[in-house]
């Protein structure tokens, strides 16, 4: 048998949007909010905290109807994680 493969064609309003706003630096790390649109006014929050050349992503919940408000959510997120030490 031989090998499938499948492609997957999303929607344009559904497809994977990432914006990225108002990044900050908490002490040695760069904190980075971001966006994704996910389906009608739903946003997905998402915040990158690098330090160096090391970059780690989190994926957040709950998603939102605002993207203003998913980023402010992604920003705090991070900032919190930082200074409580919670990187591990």
């Amino acid at each position: 048998m031989g090998r499938r493969s499948f492609a997957l064609a999303a929607s344009p309003e559904l497809r994977a949007t990432y914006m990225q706003n108002n990044t900050i630096a908490v002490g040695k790390y760069l904190v980075t909010p971001l966006t994704r649109l996910i389906g009608a006014n739903a946003y997905a929050a998402s915040v990158s905290v690098r330090q160096g050349m090391h970059d780690r992503i989190f994926r957040l919940l709950p998603s939102f109807t605002n993207e203003t408000q998913a980023l402010r959510y992604a920003l705090d997120q991070g900032r919190l994680m930082v200074t409580h030490n919670q990187l591990l």
